[in-house]
């Protein structure tokens, strides 16, 4: 039987009807044109949403197969993965459907999360419930195992310990651990595969080859993250689609397979390559750019145990590459406006074609064109201010960048822990900000519970990093805009419950008990003997995402029973557009934080249930009852907003902003 219809190796495991998730992407479409061309006695039905990185020309040479099917769908709709179970038969999984671009994990984490952990446990659980799939195949990364050292010369075998480092591989270890427990648990015959880095035709060009194959062709700089001495290890993308064959057939269940090669390439020699291929000249072609947030230095596998059912590598680095190259000079519209991702550090692309930059991508002519390709805006920006802002994971940081981009003002997000001077310090020399903006810092994980039993680590980012910034700041006659908390006081005999009297800027911290605020009133008064600082005191933050963990309307709202007291709050999506004219004027000191007057939590549930859900309900509880299943007290008071208020009268009451900017925009509830 020859290749166009092959049979399934002897004694080995032989599917009949095949789902294969994301299969419109790189890696899956070969997997899968692969299987219609050699199986066709396989059914081949492919799950793809068609993601920005997903086209459905890449299955195009299986169009006209009668055993392949395409469906467009989310694997997270347990209802259509449930019908697609059933109706087709499936008995056979291969999980390729993720997001993958480690980049876009730093600024979109939850969308990674949605995708990457929630996706596969739908899949997991249509498998449970409908009983039929004898084989689950999940593909994972061999990030998982966290960066291997530079002198091993052992790679990571498959019982190694996963330890990742990005928000990105978090997400495929955690869903990994979902694949194992459904294996335990219910018996479903899973297996996994760990695999390097994959490169050759189709793959979207945000991935470095390509995109570096893109810009070569453009006459455009390579951008280098870091000094480019990162190692990774290239696999081409039809060995890959020929691993995923032996592993289909020949891998047992309850295992782990890693996808690997002994030959790594340094990111800097894959553009050196690259250029040569090209007769480009490596010196004024290759442009070093900012690196991205823990870059791994190397991933080494131990590919023994694929090998030993039968697969091999084929193709050799410089005849994949070669072969990459010549695809995408022929066809170089493949993927329609590219511009978007082609710059150096890619922002979360959401539609097909992703987003028209491509005047953006003209090459750097100053330093704040270097910088515009890495966070670009649209147009140029309207005002001479750049922005560095720390906290680029966090909630209050995120806003921050996403303001700048609506108001067209330079930044860039640090990469430098707080505790470090020398990174701070170059993170300033090669950015050269007029401005930075603190949103970093320990707050508690859930809740400020954590910082109880981790002591160190929030003294250390909370005073110690804090500290560092404020004085790398001022030796740099750099204004810092800081965002701590207003949770350092509580009601007192001077400021009591119900009174409107509030704590004014110039009052003594009074609410020490947890350890997260001793440490926030500590460095507060520290930082009163720095005069380029503007301290932002945040209390209760809230925005009209009512979907995000950290917004204090979503929190409350899902709480079997909350205390009823009035105080103040910050409604982030008024106040944040502030903090930038802040920061414009130069205004220094301590300023409350937060809307004018205060508001119970009672009265926050109450606008939910009228604007939101017409049926919620709620139960309080008093302050004595919330201590018992609690470890730390929390703060309850009344801020002075006045101070605020008069530098921007414009500024709405704490109840008048909660309607305009949170209920308003989320409303459910027709309005009588």
């Amino acid at each position: 039987m020859g290749e166009e219809e092959a049979a399934a190796p002897a004694s080995s495991y032989i599917p009949k009807n095949i789902l294969i998730t994301g299969a419109a992407g790189f890696i899956a479409s070969h997997v899968a044109s692969r299987l219609i061309r050699k199986y066709p006695q396989y059914k081949i039905v492919v799950l793809d949403k068609l993601d920005y990185c997903s086209n459905l020309k890449n299955l195009s040479p299986a169009e006209a197969s009668k055993n392949f099917k395409f469906v467009k769908g989310d694997i997270g709709s347990a209802d259509l993965v449930n019908y697609l179970l059933i109706t087709e038969g499936i008995d056979t999984i291969m999980h390729f459907a993720a997001q993958t671009h480690v980049d876009n994990s730093f600024g979109n984490s939850f969308e990674f999360t949605q995708n990457n952990i929630y996706g596969t446990h739908v899949l997991l659980e249509a498998c449970k419930v409908t009983g039929i799939v004898r084989r689950f195949i999940h593909v994972s990364t061999d990030e998982v195992y966290g960066e291997t050292e530079a002198d091993a010369v052992v790679g990571n075998h498959e019982a190694s310990q996963l330890l990742p480092t990005n928000p990105y591989s978090a997400t495929k270890a955690g869903a990994e651990l979902l694949v194992m427990a459904y294996g335990r648990s219910y018996g479903l015959p899973v297996i996994t595969t760990r695999g390097n880095n994959v490169y050759g035709p189709n793959q979207f060009p945000e991935k470095l080859i390509p995109k570096f194959i893109l810009l070569a062709m453009q006459g455009k700089p390579l951008p280098i993250h870091g000094d480019g001495s990162n190692v990774r290890s290239y696999l081409y993308c039809e060995d890959v689609a020929e691993a995923f064959e032996v592993v289909l057939h020949k891998g047992n269940v309850g295992h782990v397979y890693n996808i690997g090669t002994k030959k790594e390439q340094t990111v800097i020699n894959v553009a050196r390559d690259i250029c040569n291929l090209f007769n480009l000249d490596c010196e004024k072609s290759i442009q070093f750019v900012d690196n991205r947030p823990f870059n791994d230095q190397r991933y080494f596998l131990d590919d023994a145990k694929l090998k030993e059912i039968g697969w091999q590598e084929r193709t050799t680095w410089e005849e994949g590459l070669r072969k990459t190259l010549q695809w995408y000079t022929s066809h170089s519209d493949w993927w329609g406006d590219v511009s978007g991702a082609l710059v150096p550090h890619p922002r979360m692309l959401s539609i097909s074609g992703v987003e028209k930059l491509g005047d953006l991508q003209k090459g750097p002519e100053s330093k704040a064109d270097e910088w515009t390709l890495i966070h670009p805006v649209n147009g140029a920006p309207k005002q001479a201010l750049k922005f560095l802002i720390y906290g680029r994971t966090g909630w209050i940081g995120g806003l921050l960048g996403e303001i700048c981009q609506k108001q067209e003002i330079l930044y860039e997000f640090g990469s430098g822990r707080l505790e470090n001077r020398v990174q701070l310090e170059a993170d300033i020399a090669s950015t050269k900000p007029t401005h930075v903006f603190n949103a970093a810092g320990v707050t508690g994980r859930p809740n400020v519970d954590w910082c109880e039993s981790h002591k160190v680590e929030t003294i250390c980012a909370n005073v110690v990093g804090t500290l560092t910034l404020a004085d790398v700041c001022k030796k740099n006659n750099l204004l810092l805009v800081n965002f701590p908390t207003g949770c350092i006081f509580e009601y007192d005999e001077t400021h009591q419950l119900g009174s409107g009297i509030g704590l004014k800027e110039e009052d003594t911290p009074n609410f020490f008990d947890p350890y997260y605020s001793k440490t926030k009133a500590m460095v507060e008064e520290l930082l009163k003997e720095f005069d380029n600082v503007c301290t932002l005191r945040v209390r209760m933050p809230i925005t009209s995402d009512l979907q995000n963990p950290r917004n204090f309307i979503t929190k409350i709202s899902q709480y079997q029973k909350v205390v009823n007291i009035p105080n103040s709050m910050t409604i982030l999506d008024e106040l944040l557009p502030i903090s930038i004219e802040m920061a414009k004027r130069n205004l220094r000191g301590i300023w409350n934080f937060t809307n004018p007057g205060v508001v119970s939590h009672n009265e926050i549930l109450e606008m939910y249930r009228q604007y939101i859900d017409p049926t919620f309900s709620w139960k309080n509880f008093t302050l004595e009852e919330q201590a018992k299943v609690i470890i730390a007290a929390r703060s309850n008071n009344e801020l002075d907003a006045s101070k605020l208020h008069q530098e921007f009268p414009e500024m709405l009451p704490i109840k008048q902003s909660l309607i305009k900017y949170v209920f308003e925009p989320n409303r459910r509830v027709r309005s009588k």
